[in-house]
C-alpha cells in the first residue's frame, strides 16, 4: 500500500522556527481580511459541552460538562465598513500579492526547507523531484525494498508548432 510520507523531518529549534513563521504569516493575513478600523469584537454566549464543537470556548463547565459557550466573533463596525470588508477575501489578497505577502510566504519556505535540509534557491520542479526521491526512500526503508530510479525530465527544444 503506498501512502506519503515525504514530511520533513525538523529538530525542535526548526519546529518553533515553522510555527512562528506560520503565527507571524496568520496574524498579518487576518489583519488585512479584518482592520480593526472597520471591525469590532462582540463576544457572543450561548450553552455548550467540554466534549463538543465549542470545547475550547467553554467556561465555568459544571460536572456534566457544560458551561456558557463565549465565542468572540469579529464584525463590520457599520455598512460601510461591511461593504470594505466584503472585498477583502484570501483570492482577492493572492491576487493582488502585496510585498509584505510574499516576504512572509518567503520566509515560511525557507524554514520548511531547512526543515528538509533543502537549499532555499532550488526550482519547485527541483524540490519536487527531491520530494519524490525522499518519499520513495522513504517507502523503501519501511517495505525493505529497493528503491527506484527518479527520472528527470530532459529539456529539449520546442518545435515551431509547439511555440505558437
Amino acid at each position: 500500500m503506498f501512502r506519503d510520507i515525504s514530511f520533513p523531518e525538523p529538530t525542535d529549534k526548526q519546529k518553533i522556527a515553522i510555527s512562528t513563521v506560520v503565527k507571524e504569516l496568520d496574524d498579518l493575513r487576518e489583519n488585512w481580511l479584518n482592520p480593526s478600523e472597520w471591525t469590532t469584537t462582540r463576544v457572543l454566549e450561548f450553552p455548550g459541552a467540554t466534549d463538543g464543537p465549542w470545547s475550547r470556548f467553554v467556561i465555568d463547565p459544571d460536572t456534566r460538562g457544560i458551561g456558557t459557550v463565549r465565542y468572540p466573533r469579529v464584525e463590520a463596525r457599520d455598512d460601510e465598513c461591511a461593504k470594505k470588508l466584503a472585498k477583502r477575501t484570501l483570492t482577492n489578497l493572492y491576487n493582488e500579492r502585496p510585498a509584505w505577502l510574499a516576504n512572509a510566504h518567503a520566509k515560511l519556505d525557507a524554514a520548511v526547507a531547512a526543515a528538509y535540509g533543502f537549499p532555499v534557491s532550488l526550482t519547485d520542479e527541483q524540490i519536487l523531484e527531491r520530494l519524490l526521491a525522499l518519499n520513495q526512500q522513504r517507502a523503501a526503508k519501511e517495505t525493505n525494498t529497493q528503491v527506484p530510479s527518479v527520472r528527470t525530465r530532459s529539456s529539449r527544444q520546442k518545435t515551431e508548432d509547439e511555440m505558437v
